[in-house]
């Protein structure tokens, strides 16, 4: 039987998701036709999006559905830069965290190499938080020349939350929009897009219970943007392309009964967490814990998120390892042409790249039960003893 602990990769879809998505699979209608069927899905996708907007604090109008949290990070990042500079030349400039997902860091780094963009980064401290003095540091070197601020919500991989409405505050204070990636924070943790005090917020499906390749882009009515796709000139005139109505209307009913359920459901996984990260810490091998940890805690970090240090392993040799003894996870590692690289993450908070390559992540969702911590605390020491003899490490 499999362990699953990759929730922050994706995780199972909610059975009343999987419901709705499969009743709606059966109706036909394109939601921009005017006849009868479309007009019926055009129904459907905006009784979605009042869902949607309810549940995230936002208003419907401010919900730009999209392919999922890549997309919506691109259309927040290049189509918010683009609107900055074309009304002022001189706002070139991206202030973003180094510790952001590749949606946001290679959209800024296409930016940077083909249209003239600058950037500034600012790095974590050792627990993966950025702080509001180093954003403050980073929009005043030319706050002039600063088209937008972004950092993310909650890290995908060490599970660190930000103090995003204090950020947001700051870059404000310098009349710069601000956008978060909450990808991973939404349905998870708390979050309301009016009271963040985001310009721009990022969503998607697949991460809380939801399908694949749907999420949305909450953007406020007065966000400017230049769109990244064209066509028919849906959703706002921001993103053109034929409305998913059976997924969006999946997508509304997932982050819904998320949100409901969030209170129970984060106790219930900071007690998993807790337990899986103390039993790792007390097997013996200098397991260290990463990113900002206190049993009980999930203000600070991911009510699910398990992030671990196993010194003399190449984290990728943990995972297969795993696998093959039925335990499912993550390195946090980016495997670019077939080379495992050191997590931009961990380098970023500071860890050398040796220590950077020992990491694992092990991340629980609304299917994880205890029998799933047991699987992996038992599967830890043979994983651990035979990936240290492969590298050579003395056990």
């Amino acid at each position: 039987m499999t362990a699953y602990l990759d929730h922050a990769a994706t995780t199972p879809m909610l059975p009343s998701a999987i419901a709705a998505m499969t009743e709606q699979l059966a109706v036909t209608g394109n939601a921009s036709s005017l006849h009868t069927s479309g007009r019926l899905a055009r129904r459907v996708v905006e009784e979605a999006r009042e869902r949607l907007a309810k549940a995230l604090g936002a208003r419907p109008s401010e919900v730009v559905l999209t392919s999922g949290g890549t997309e919506a990070d691109n259309l927040a990042v290049a189509g918010t830069w683009a609107a900055r500079r074309a009304a002022d030349p001189a706002r070139v400039r991206i202030v973003s965290s180094s510790m952001e997902h590749h949606a946001v860091l290679d959209c800024i780094e296409h930016l940077v190499t083909h249209e003239g963009a600058k950037v500034t980064w600012v790095d974590p401290d050792r627990t993966g938080l950025v702080s509001e003095a180093s954003v403050r540091a980073a929009i005043e070197q030319d706050p002039e020349s600063v088209a937008l601020v972004t950092v993310m919500w909650a890290n995908n991989e060490v599970g660190t939350i930000q103090p995003v409405a204090a950020l947001a505050a700051v870059a404000h204070e310098f009349e710069v929009p601000f956008h978060s990636d909450a990808v991973q924070a939404a349905g998870h943790v708390p979050v309301d897009f009016s009271e963040s005090g985001a310009d721009l917020l990022t969503v998607t499906a697949h991460k809380l219970g939801g399908p694949l390749g749907v999420g949305a882009l909450l953007a406020r009515r007065d966000a400017v943007l230049v769109p990244q796709t064209f066509g028919g000139g849906q959703e706002r005139q921001l993103r053109s392309g034929t409305l998913d109505v059976p997924a969006i209307r999946a997508f509304a009913v997932a982050v819904e009964e998320s949100v409901e359920r969030l209170s129970l459901e984060s106790q219930r996984l900071v007690t998993l967490r807790d337990r899986l990260v103390t039993s790792a810490l007390g097997l013996g091998y200098g397991v260290e814990v990463t990113g900002p940890w206190e049993p009980g805690d999930a203000v600070r970090r991911l009510p699910g998120n398990a992030h671990l240090l196993v010194p003399g392993c190449e984290g990728d040799s943990l995972l297969y390892l795993l696998d093959a003894a039925g335990v499912e996870c993550s390195t946090g590692s980016a495997c670019q042409a077939g080379v495992p690289q050191p997590s931009h993450v961990l380098l970023a908070m500071g860890l050398p790249e040796s220590v950077a390559r020992g990491a694992l992540r092990l991340t629980l969702g609304h299917t994880s039960t205890d029998a799933d911590v047991d699987a992996v605390v038992a599967a830890l020491p043979p994983a651990i003893e035979r990936a240290r003899r492969a590298s050579g490490a003395v056990t």
